[in-house]
């Protein structure tokens, strides 16, 4: 099944569409789900946001149904093999998706074939933010603020380090080239510790990505946030203006990511509704309120209807972002 690349049209409909056939009730439950462990396939390795939402939530919920809950990384292809397992198979509660933006939002523009329609194939249950994005600069790069990043580009070659083609990063980079009129060149990593063990050598002299992931190399000395994609500062970072602040006020740069857990299109109007009711409760745990601490957060898990919002609000948005940088589909 081919992926169609969602655009505003496609996105709102498809939660609207996640939307009606929650409330309309849809399939019934089976009684007494679950009667059996449920299978989390999570799209990336452990250690991650995504990973530690999916390990939270299977702890919590395994207590709470006293059945097993059980956690299986596949990871590859940006979730792409996780989100094909799990789009297959049976939409009977015991299969979930746990993954990120980029398996919904990005992976249309980036690759050629997508083998599932993030719009057909699933129906959401909850998300989580994945927290501030704060943009790093290396200590070499001496001044305040996106100011000093501009100056300093506009005088050196500049490297911008990112997680991936078609991140949030990449979108960033791109468009402060555009807005200041410099050329910072993006280089892709593939997850965030070498991305920050550069910045903080100086093999990259800007950089953006979680706060938790930025957090060492701020301690050491090495990095400084100076800019955050936020209507209002951040909690955790009272004293880093926004980039609207600084006069980077494209929609753009208010982009936010998300990790999050789908079902399979067709699973029981029940099944989803006590998934997302469980995940919400477990944001009174101390293990969620760490992770909000830990990663900057502004709360823990939001249930299905705020997430089928975010598909309809953000989700055409981030689309656009990475169609916009004119990537050539792999």
């Amino acid at each position: 099944m081919g992926f169609r690349i969602g655009r505003r049209a496609v996105m709102a409909q498809a939660a609207a569409g996640a939307a009606a056939a929650l409330a309309s009730g849809g399939a019934r439950a089976q009684a007494g789900w679950p009667g059996k462990p449920v299978r989390f396939i999570c799209g990336y390795a452990a250690g991650g946001l995504t990973d530690i939402f999916a390990r939270i939530s299977a702890e919590y919920l395994g207590a709470r149904h006293k059945q097993p809950f059980v956690v299986e990384n596949k990871t590859g292809a940006g979730s792409i093999i996780a989100a094909d397992f799990v789009a297959k198979s049976p939409p009977d509660g015991y299969t979930i998706l746990f993954t990120n933006s980029t398996a919904v939002f990005q992976n249309p523009v980036i690759f050629k074939n997508i083998p599932y329609d993030a719009a057909k194939d699933f129906v959401p249950v909850a998300m989580m933010s994945a927290g501030k994005t704060p943009l790093c600069l290396h200590k070499s790069v001496e001044g305040n603020g996106l100011e000093a990043l501009v100056a300093y580009a506009r005088k050196n070659k500049t490297s911008f380090g990112t997680t991936g083609i078609g991140s949030l990063a990449h979108v960033f980079c791109m468009k402060l080239n555009e807005t200041f009129g410099i050329n910072m060149e993006p280089v892709h990593y593939r997850g965030e510790a070498p991305m920050w063990t550069d910045l903080s050598s100086g093999v990259v002299q800007a950089a953006c990505s979680t706060l938790q992931g930025a957090s060492s190399a701020i301690q050491a000395g090495n990095a400084r946030p100076v800019a955050v994609p936020t209507r209002r500062r951040a909690r955790r970072l009272p004293d880093v203006p926004t980039f609207a602040e600084q006069g980077a006020t494209h929609p753009y740069f208010l982009l936010e990511s998300m990790v999050c857990c789908m079902a399979p299109a067709g699973t029981p109007r029940e099944i989803i509704e006590t998934l997302s009711a469980g995940m919400v409760a477990m944001n009174s745990t101390p293990k969620v309120e760490q992770l909000v601490d830990q990663f900057g957060l502004d709360q823990g898990a939001q249930g299905w209807q705020d997430f089928a919002a975010f598909i309809r609000d953000m989700g055409p948005l981030l689309t656009a972002a990475v169609k916009d940088l004119n990537i050539v589909p792999q």
